[in-house]
């Protein structure tokens, strides 16, 4: 579960690295944590070394991101259940679309509940 002033690993290619959630946007049974599919507001704690020029976010810029990957497993109706070695943020833009254009690692399917199927398309895989 993610809560505020959690580091959070960018997952996508827009430049940045490092994240630190500001805010939890969810409505739901506990506003404190956010799960896979949550929105966040994050803080951009460090960049890419090798993209500071192209890099789409800079350090200290604030924006909205998507949980993609926890720690905590994640269980499916199934009765299955799955958990990651990191917690992992797609950065979007206003619109709520991502700002790369790649995915790095594997994503877990409940995304597609949530809307963003435009991520699950950009990953290299889907779990």
């Amino acid at each position: 579960m993610i809560q505020t002033q959690t580091l959070l690993k960018v997952s996508d290619n827009s430049g940045g690295k490092l994240a630190r959630c500001l805010k939890v946007l969810k409505k739901g049974t506990n506003p404190k944590y956010a799960k896979v599919g949550d929105l966040v507001v994050v803080s951009i704690q460090s960049i890419r070394s090798r993209n500071k020029i192209t890099s789409k976010v800079k350090k200290g810029d604030v924006v909205n991101a998507v949980v993609v990957k926890t720690l905590t497993p994640l269980k499916r109706i199934t009765g299955l259940m799955t958990h990651f070695t990191q917690n992992a943020v797609v950065i979007l833009t206003k619109q709520k679309k991502p700002l790369g254009t790649r995915v790095f690692g594997v994503v877990p399917k409940e995304l597609r509940f949530k809307k963003f199927t435009k991520i699950l398309t950009l990953a290299a895989g889907v779990v």
